[in-house]
């Protein structure tokens, strides 16, 4: 197994795994909103088995007022058939250490309401909850 950066080479094999979690997305949009989250220096990261991506992960260090400078995770999804393995705490011991090079304050994400297994996955990894996260239509 090893962690490393995927390439736009890479998207379909990403939308493989991240549809999993996102799924109303379509492989367009998805290569839409990658190419556009470029702007927002948007990595993506895999657990890689050999060539077959097990575990994988969208981040971006941003800086607010709120969170000061901190990694991102915008989606963070395991391979249905490699679930419970281990494979997203090895993620996250690596996006830990990718914020502390990117001298990062924190570890931020957002997750939805009715993920209960992923609350509990990532209280157990050390998260805190310490907000809602509100959304309205324009």
């Amino acid at each position: 197994m090893q962690i490393r950066e995927l390439d736009l080479k890479e998207l379909q094999m990403a939308y493989e795994v991240l549809s999993e979690l996102r799924t109303t997305l379509s492989y367009d949009e998805f290569e839409d909103l990658i190419y556009e989250m470029r702007s927002i220096e948007y990595k993506m990261f895999g657990v890689m088995d050999g060539e077959k991506l097990i575990t994988y992960a969208g981040v971006a260090i941003q800086t607010n007022l709120y969170d000061k400078r901190h990694l991102f995770i915008f989606d963070l999804v395991t391979s249905q058939r490699f679930r419970a393995k281990g494979y997203a705490s090895m993620m996250l011991e690596y996006l830990n250490d990718y914020a502390k090079m990117g001298m990062c304050k924190n570890i931020v994400l957002s997750s939805g309401f009715q993920r209960e297994d992923a609350h509990k996955f990532y209280e157990n990894s050390g998260f805190v909850k310490k907000s809602f996260v509100f959304i309205k239509s324009v």
